[in-house]
């Protein structure tokens, strides 16, 4: 009899301890792994079709039926490495090999589905007979957002033309050097976790000299919203070039100082003109046109006013896409959306740059600065061969955050641009001693530490707190089943006993 009551009470300390494991949070797994791969349909392209050298277009044509349709391809590719290590920059170049995601509508001969293929695949043979077109889809699969009626439509388009507007003057930094603020981020030692493969950095400014070595084969053709269907991979001022330096520069010379998100893609939309004038109006396009070409992040350069409605509209519109949007801290009153009334996943993230020594770059608003990054003698590009220069302004900072952006969505694309940005922030080293001053926000931004620490602790979203709710009901239901079964073993037990 003692022996079969002491193994019914082990029993019952087994069951209540199984639902107590039950009930403990389970911890969510980080994938570290950068660019995970996902099942697309895509075309390899050919060294010739019908006896002609490939193009976008024809290929819009031949598996989606319109030509029109190109735009599409070109901007579910413009941020991927190729197996050959070359990227898509300009779309009247393609190499033979080259693997190109398609919309999910494609069919034709020739297209796959997938996971794209870690190596190269061979060339598929030149095809000398015709293949049939396949008929539009009646209802193609929307690209959103695009930039409302009652603007121009800048959207980067396969076109090798140019800028109607030609360069007078070149405006750049100092040639005096300092690389203080690359030594400070000490980006390199994020990089054995991610270099910003696959991510698409939208540097929204005076455009990006895409022709620097240092930049080669990584700044999109973009676009010129000053004159409506130009290119943006120009740069007439300079400051968008040493913006995207900053962000994305590699170690193909020596001497250059080099970004935080070398693999980066950067797409330049260009809103101001060789003059140096900039429009609220062109500003809010370029931000539209920034997300409809798939950057995830954007960096607003210090043309960009968000006092002006038609802009912050724009930006509202990025928030809705879950989009970073790197900005500014702003010098004058400004109102902007707090975080409980933006929809989506995107978040605008308020940055201020600082110097070596954390001067201020510039007079910020109390309590407006979220973080901070170097904008004070800034090493970075110049237009015109490459040169290394010193800049001074915010446009800088919100470079380097953007490139450390760029770096915590490729390491964890699992992330909403909301978590990237409180990452940011949580990371953050505190300016100012023990006692961290509040005009320096959360403080120097840290890229190492953003991508080091596990994925799990940034703050759960509302939709894994509304998921997390339903599992604790569950739970809570089998403790109370639980109960009754132990319950009903201990007055079995007392009922033998009588």
């Amino acid at each position: 009899m003692l022996a079969k009551r002491s193994i019914l009470a082990r029993l019952l300390v087994v069951v209540m301890a199984g639902c107590a494991v039950l009930a403990l949070p389970r911890p969510v797994v980080a994938d570290a792994t950068p660019d995970a791969q996902a099942y697309v349909k895509f075309y390899v392209v050919a060294a010739e079709h019908q006896g002609q050298p490939e193009s976008l277009t024809e290929i819009a044509r031949r598996f989606l039926g319109s030509g029109e349709r190109s735009a599409e391809i070109y901007h579910l590719n413009t941020g991927r490495v190729q197996p050959d290590g070359g990227r898509l920059t300009d779309p009247s170049q393609l190499r033979a090999g080259w693997h190109l995601v398609l919309p999910w509508d494609a069919a034709g001969e020739g297209v796959r589905y997938g996971q794209l293929p870690a190596g190269p695949s061979p060339t598929p043979s030149p095809r000398r007979s015709g293949t049939a077109r396949p008929e539009p889809d009646p209802q193609p699969r929307p690209s959103s957002p695009k930039p409302s009626p009652s603007r121009t439509s800048a959207s980067p388009k396969p076109t090798s033309g140019g800028s109607a507007e030609k360069c007078s003057t070149t405006v750049t930094g100092s040639s005096s050097r300092s690389d203080w603020a690359q030594l400070r981020m000490a980006a390199d030692s994020a990089w054995n976790l991610t270099r910003g493969n696959g991510v698409k950095v939208a540097v929204v400014d005076t455009g990006v000299d895409a022709s620097l070595q240092q930049l080669s084969g990584r700044v999109a053709v973009g676009a010129d919203v000053t004159v409506g269907n130009g290119r943006g991979d120009t740069d007439c001022l300079g400051t968008g070039t040493a913006m995207a330096g900053i962000i994305a520069a590699d170690t193909s010379t020596g001497d250059t100082p080099v970004g935080l998100a070398p693999d980066a893609t950067i797409l330049p939309v260009r809103m101001v003109r060789a003059s140096g004038n900039a429009r609220p109006a062109d500003a809010a396009t370029a931000v539209e046109v920034a997300v409809s070409a798939g950057a995830s992040v954007v960096a607003l350069g210090s043309h960009v006013d968000l006092t002006d409605p038609a802009v912050l509209a724009s930006v509202a519109t990025a928030l809705n896409h879950d989009v970073l949007v790197v900005a500014g801290a702003p010098t004058k009153p400004v109102s902007l959306p707090s975080p409980s009334e933006r929809s989506g996943a995107g978040a605008l993230l308020l940055t201020g740059g600082v110097g070596a020594g954390d001067q201020l770059a510039e007079e910020y608003l109390e309590g407006m600065v979220e973080v901070v990054a170097p904008g004070v003698d800034v090493a970075s590009l110049g237009v015109g061969g490459g040169r290394v220069l010193s800049n001074t302004g915010t446009e800088f900072a919100v470079a380097f955050v953007a490139g450390q952006a760029a770096l915590i969505r490729a390491a964890y694309p699992e992330l909403t641009a909301a978590q990237v940005e409180e990452r940011i922030r949580a990371t953050a080293d505190a300016v100012g001693g023990q006692q961290a001053d509040p005009r320096y926000g959360s403080g120097m931004i840290n890229p190492a530490a953003s991508v080091s620490r596990p994925a799990q602790d940034n703050p759960v979203s509302s939709a894994q707190q509304e998921d997390g709710g339903g599992t604790g009901a569950a739970i809570f239901l089998v403790l109370i089943l639980a109960l009754a079964v132990g319950g009903g073993v201990v007055f079995a037990i007392r009922l033998r006993r009588r």
